[in-house]
Order: C-alpha cells, then structure tokens, then sequence
C-alpha cells in the first residue's frame, strides 16, 4: 500500500506517521484525542462493561465468546447503541489519521470497548484482525483495513499494553486456530522482533488489519480501558450473500471528509 500524499486540510504533521506505517504496518498518534473526545470516551466506557455483565447473567455464563467477567471485555458495536460516540469516530482527527493511513478512501467499519479486569486481566493471543474477518465467517479477499487502538488510560507493559510485529503487513492473512478455554482466534508468533507500545492515554495506535499483534495481562490494581475503531478502504460484504459486513459509513471520499458527527 502507498504512504497516503498530503493533500488539502490534512494535518502535514502526520506525513513521518504515514511513512511508518507504508513501511512497518503501525505508527503512533500520541496524544491527539485529549480533552473532550477522551472524556467521552471515557464516559462511556462503564455503561457497555455492564452490558457484558447483563447478558452473561441473563446466559447464565461467566464467558461469552472471548468475553470473561472481570478479567476481559469485548464489547461490539457500541456506536449503535450510542450515537454520543460519533463525535469520535467521524471528527476530523479520526479523518486525518484515515487520510494518513488508508489515503483518500475510508469507511468506518466497526467499534469496540476493550477492557482488561485489574490484578490479573487476561491476555490477549497473537492474531491478525484480518484473521478475526475470516474466522467469523467473513470474506477471505478482502483488502487490508485500519485499527485505531486507542487507550483510554496509559498504556505500560504492566497493564498489557498491545505489542506488534513490524513489517508483517505485507504478508497475507494467515491461519488462525481457535483456542480452548479462551476462544482466541491465535497463532504462533516469533516475538524476538515484536515491539511493545507504550503510549500516554488519548493517544491513537493505528495499524493495519494484517499486522501481527497481541496484548498482556493487567497486573495493576487499576482496569485497563481501550476504544477500537475500524476502517475500511472499501466496502466489505459477506460471502454468498453478498450483504454489507458490519457498517460502511463513508468517512473519507477522494480526500475530503464527507460525514460529520
């Protein structure tokens, strides 16, 4: 994939953000979702972890899929639910960092609250998104796509700060094997050239949908809270049906943004 070209009301700060991530498959935008996009990320962030909570009492389970009560959330597609969350997902910061990454072309795809439980919250396999695409169901051509990982308190190797593997972008989605007792899509990885990412909170760690990565245990006495955010450079269907995957809201067209929270 090209490095994105500056073009008209992109922040020419993030040109050496989208070199690196042409070049590793990742890049940091430090700090640059402070003040209020934060506080509402924040906010919200209790509300869809008692969600979790609801529906594995109203299951009568303590996991649901590669969700554990107390110790790792995932909760999906929170936007839905809460449209306050699109002053994130459709600003102009999130449009410039798609610009910097994507180029000229970009969907909003996906949300997702990532909590981890304090004082032992588990970790997470390593696996490509992409790998997720397949696994559940979806289609195995499709074109690479962008995560923002974004903490919503600092991440630090001792609350389980995502660690990737630079350069593994450029290969193609791998397989992945479902794992007993976690329910993580995984595979093996060689770490010896993995890099973990500590980053202040309000930052955007961005990178692409095939870059390998993974995340550690919480050994804090604090939760570890994460928003995700996903955009395609294309509209994504299902195979067979042909039906749209997930959500693709047009963020950016041909440079410019188009959707506005």
């Amino acid at each position: 994939m090209p490095a994105a070209m500056p073009i008209e009301g992109q922040d020419m700060g993030f040109a050496s953000q989208s070199r690196q991530f042409d070049e590793l498959g990742y890049t940091v935008f430090e700090s640059v979702l402070s003040g209020e996009l934060l506080d509402l990320l924040r906010a919200c962030c209790d509300d869809f972890v008692a969600r979790e909570d609801a529906r594995m009492d109203a299951a009568g389970v303590d996991t649901l899929g590669i969700t554990h009560r107390g110790k790792r959330y995932f909760a999906n597609e929170c936007q839905r639910e809460e449209p306050r969350l699109r002053h994130m997902l459709f600003s102009e910061t999130m449009a410039e960092i798609c610009r910097a990454t994507l180029g000229d072309t970009a969907y909003f795809f996906f949300d997702q609250y990532v909590v981890k439980g304090p004082e032992g919250g588990m970790p997470f396999s390593w696996h490509q998104d992409s790998g997720y695409v397949v696994g559940n169901g979806g289609p195995t051509d499709h074109a690479p796509y962008l995560t923002c990982w974004c903490p919503l308190d600092d991440a630090t190797l001792d609350n389980g700060t995502v660690r990737v593997v630079p350069g593994t972008h450029r290969g193609g989605v791998l397989s992945h094997e479902r794992k007993a007792g976690t329910n993580d899509l995984a595979l093996k990885v060689d770490e010896s050239h993995a890099v973990a990412l500590e980053v202040p909170a309000g930052s955007v760690v961005a990178f692409s949908s095939r870059t390998l990565h993974a995340t550690g245990a919480n050994r804090t006495d604090r939760p570890r809270r994460v928003y995700l955010a996903q955009y395609t450079p294309e509209v994504m269907l299902n195979p067979g049906t042909r039906q749209l995957r997930r959500n693709a809201i047009p963020l950016v067209q041909n440079g410019r943004q188009v959707t506005f929270a």
